[in-house]
């Protein structure tokens, strides 16, 4: 369920606060935030931001596209290293069902 519009867009107060002082000078430096869910409102077009993300602050340069998401969207917390390639298996152990019966297989039943 999205926010209601009644309340509006949550932008940490301190994110507000910096961006409308470097407005007001024309000025444009890094802002390091942990403010992961704050939505992105067109004040903040041009600024960077440096999102954390867990682990390290990522650079977050915000464009009119980013206006109405939240900056966490633009700082990934997990490592994506990608899907096997075509000539690799999936899975190195052998497994699975075996192609033969237990009792020695083979015609003939005793």
């Amino acid at each position: 369920m999205s926010r209601s519009i009644k309340k509006g867009p949550f932008v940490q107060d301190a994110l507000m606060t910096k961006v409308a002082a470097m407005n007001g000078k024309n000025e444009k430096r890094v802002i390091k935030t942990w403010a992961r869910s704050s939505t992105v409102i067109p004040d903040f077009v041009g600024h960077t931001f440096a999102v954390h993300n867990g682990n390290k602050f990522i650079p977050v340069y915000v464009t009119e596209n980013m206006v109405g998401h939240k900056l966490g969207e633009f700082s990934p917390t997990r490592l994506f290293r990608g899907h096997t390639g075509a000539g690799k298996p999936a899975d190195k152990k052998a497994g699975g069902v075996p192609t033969t019966p237990a009792g020695g297989g083979g015609k003939g039943g005793k």
